[in-house]
């Protein structure tokens, strides 16, 4: 073989190597950049919860703001209070005309509720016993221990725990109970009580919380015969 094209072959197969080479990191470089980390989707779940509240034109109050108040927020200034410990906002549109979940009591509790996938837009309705599924009562079990909540939902007829397969009610639907009272339509003048909820992934369901989202949640409290 002619020294001279051999050695073009061999500077070519070098080139073409080295071209592989460049190829292979840059396809490294991308798939790792692609990568999302924890850290970058909680940076996009807060960002989608600080547009939610731009765009709401929501006005944040403190828990001693809310202490002050009685524990209420003021709908007609679209107050919510933030509880910096979990992370979740809350807006009380009704406290309710019944009786505080007693120290120690147990009750069986209806929701009807919205939840809407914040990462999707401010109104993608992901899930509702409202608008569909209206059969699906959502009932669950509540118990106030010294103060703190946990709930769990009935396997029958509840949305949440056929879409989601969970029976713990998440963290966040049970800050309200704290505030709220449970009744029934039980007169004219009767009231259930009813929030909403801007919930992080750390206190939500179990889709929400395997995939970083937050959600808004519109719910009702009913307590059971």
């Amino acid at each position: 073989m002619d020294i001279t094209l051999y050695k073009q072959k061999k500077t070519s197969m070098k080139n073409f190597k080295l071209l592989i080479c460049v190829v292979l990191a840059a396809l490294a470089f991308a798939s790792c950049s692609d990568t999302e980390t924890y850290a970058d989707m909680k940076k996009k779940e807060r960002s989608a919860i600080n547009r939610y509240i731009t765009n709401k034109k929501i006005n944040v109050i403190s828990e001693s703001q809310f202490e002050q108040q009685g524990c209420t927020t003021d709908t007609a200034k679209n107050e919510f209070v933030l509880f910096e410990n979990t992370g979740v906002y809350m807006q009380i549109r009704s406290k309710g005309t019944g009786k505080k979940l007693k120290d120690g009591e147990d009750v069986d509790v209806t929701c009807r509720f919205n939840e809407y996938n914040l990462l999707e837009g401010d109104s993608a309705l992901q899930l509702t016993n409202i608008y569909q599924y209206a059969w699906c009562t959502d009932k669950m079990n509540v118990k106030n221990t010294s103060g703190t909540f946990n709930g769990t939902f009935s396997k029958q007829f509840c949305i949440m725990y056929t879409t989601y397969g969970s029976a713990a009610v998440p963290s966040g639907w049970l800050v309200p109970f704290t505030y709220i009272n449970l009744g029934r339509y039980d007169s004219a003048d009767a009231e259930l009580a009813k929030v909403k909820l801007i919930v992080p992934h750390s206190q939500g369901q179990s889709a929400a919380a395997q995939s970083v989202y937050p959600c808004l949640y519109e719910i009702t409290y009913e307590r059971c015969l």
